[in-house]
């Protein structure tokens, strides 16, 4: 997100709050390494959900509601919803406390983090970003959504 221009939709925080949670999602290298690893700073999956759907209330209605605030088109918001979906279905099924490892080792986690990758980087590029970058710590997106 560091050459998304973070103002260019209404509701930019949002998005960002979204994106970040996707591109979370949809890293199995990263959910490996920093999630089943235990690394500080990036929180797990039920904050990654939490970012997804909490100002959005994507667990709630479609990411439709939202084209031309958070998201730039029907395509975009159609791949979000998608992801929401599918996570959201994992998470109901071994609950919202459940370690990553839960998660990952449900037989539909690989779908839902193809469906997180289509939005991610339907997102990323779509805002100037490059989609292979490694996600950020949840303090640079705190700094982030604070300074534009």
């Amino acid at each position: 997100m560091g050459g998304m221009p973070l103002n260019d939709m209404p509701w930019w925080r949002w998005r960002s709050n979204v994106r970040s949670a996707l591109h979370m999602l949809s890293d199995p290298v990263f959910q490996r390494d920093v999630w089943l690893a235990g690394v500080d700073g990036y929180g797990d999956v039920t904050d990654a959900v939490y970012r997804l759907v909490e100002d959005t209330w994507l667990d709630n209605w479609s990411a439709e509601k939202y084209v031309g605030t958070i998201f730039r088109d029907s395509q975009e918001a159609a791949l979000v919803d998608t992801a929401v979906l599918r996570v959201l279905r994992i998470m109901h099924q071994v609950g919202p406390d459940a370690p990553v490892s839960a998660y990952m080792e449900n037989q539909q986690w690989p779908e839902a983090v193809r469906a997180a990758r289509d939005a991610h980087v339907r997102m990323a590029t779509a805002d100037g970003d490059d989609p292979e970058a490694p996600p950020r710590t949840l303090e640079v997106l705190r700094i982030m959504t604070r300074s534009a």
